[in-house]
């Protein structure tokens, strides 16, 4: 029988929001299998580009250890080695950058365009033919989605959604814009702030974040996009000094930092 507010929060969260502890455990085991598969890919594919296996990055919720239920996608970014290309920003939209292939390797000039620069949609077709060569994989739903590709097994509730990048001299990706550009991102950014703020708060934000993040999604008023959300939720308590001992006052707290921040964005 619950006795407390936090114990019932406690029940609340493991039964309704947090994923199930075996179930991540199967997610995580077999996104780090489909990982050492990627990282196979050259030596068995004809024509696929060389991989920058130092510079793949597990992102998203997920990894953030911010997902709430369902399972329903995990994401990876699998990073490739320049080779020779080189890669300019656009002077005339923002956030979008084209790679020239004129110098590169042959494997990255037979994905590219007339005008020498390295198509997004191409590589993530590549990327998708050559996850069907793969045995367990073989029956497998797999097809590319705006940015990356992505791969469903019936044996798994989630999909994989496979991020194809380049990382630059200037210290950041380069990934799919959905257009056959290219646009900047950098997850670790992300990553190294919820750690951060997590850590600041003694390990309290992470379920903090969940729990609003449910919240959000059945709230009966309009709602907020997760990525959105998930980072109006550390700005929060990255401007606290210390968070409650109680769920419920740090609950109450932000939604009351939430009706003036909302207006900001």
């Amino acid at each position: 029988m619950t006795l407390t507010v936090n114990s019932a929060f406690d029940e609340f969260n493991r039964n309704f929001v947090n994923i199930d502890s075996e179930k991540t455990k199967k997610a995580i085991s077999s996104r780090d299998w489909l990982i050492g598969q990627l990282k196979n890919l050259p030596s068995k594919i004809e024509d696929f580009p060389r991989l920058y296996n130092e510079k793949h990055v597990k992102f998203g919720s997920f990894a953030r250890n911010t997902k709430i239920r369902p399972l329903d996608d995990i994401d990876s970014i699998l990073t490739f080695y320049g080779d020779g290309a080189t890669y300019s920003e656009c002077s005339l939209e923002s956030n979008k950058y084209y790679i020239h292939t004129n110098n590169a390797s042959q494997n990255l000039k037979n994905l590219s365009n007339d005008h020498g620069y390295l198509n997004a949609k191409r590589l993530i077709n590549k990327l998708v033919i050559s996850l069907n060569e793969i045995e367990h994989y073989k029956y497998a739903d797999i097809h590319r989605r705006q940015e990356a590709a992505t791969l469903q097994l019936s044996s798994y509730e989630w999909n994989f959604d496979i991020v194809p990048a380049f990382f630059t001299v200037n210290d950041f990706y380069l990934i799919p814009d959905g257009e056959g550009n290219w646009k900047a991102t950098d997850p670790r950014i992300d990553q190294g702030r919820v750690s951060t703020i997590n850590q600041k708060h003694n390990g309290k934000v992470l379920q903090i974040i969940r729990t609003l993040k449910y919240w959000n999604r059945r709230a009966s008023m309009p709602t907020i996009p997760s990525y959105l959300f998930e980072n109006i939720v550390l700005n929060f308590f990255e401007q606290l000094n210390e968070v409650s001992d109680y769920i419920d006052f740090d609950l109450r707290d932000f939604w009351y930092y939430l009706k003036n921040a909302i207006c900001n964005i």
